[in-house]
């Protein structure tokens, strides 16, 4: 009923930087946190950064002051803008939404995953 769409991973040179977006479509009413986690190949998912409806975000210590995340909530789209990108970055990006439906009802999404991977 509800969709998260990411796009914009790809393979970047260490130093470089990447723009992901997350879609979320569906039966929306409203969507309370959102969050971007990785997981590495061999490593378990963990969390790079959320942000509340308000705008209140928190980051990974790995990634503070390199990665910003956003929303534009009348578009239901959330981003991650990936600066100063390292090899270490490298992992699929998943992104993940906390939705309140029609009913009123809430439920947890994820996305299918992009792709990142930084090159040395």
């Amino acid at each position: 009923q509800v969709q998260l769409v990411e796009s914009g991973g790809g393979l970047v040179q260490a130093g470089g930087s990447l723009r992901l977006s997350c879609a979320a479509s569906g039966r929306i009413f409203s969507i309370n946190a959102m969050a971007w986690y990785r997981q590495a190949p061999g490593k378990q998912r963990q969390l790079v950064t959320a942000i509340t409806s308000g705008g209140s975000t928190n980051y990974a210590d790995s990634v503070k002051g390199r990665f910003t995340i956003s929303r534009d909530n009348a578009k239901n789209t959330m981003y991650l803008q990936m600066n100063s990108l390292k090899p270490e970055d490298t992992a699929v990006y998943y992104c993940n939404a906390d939705v309140i439906d029609y009913s009123g009802s809430r439920y947890n999404y994820w996305g299918q995953g992009t792709q990142v991977t930084v090159s040395s």
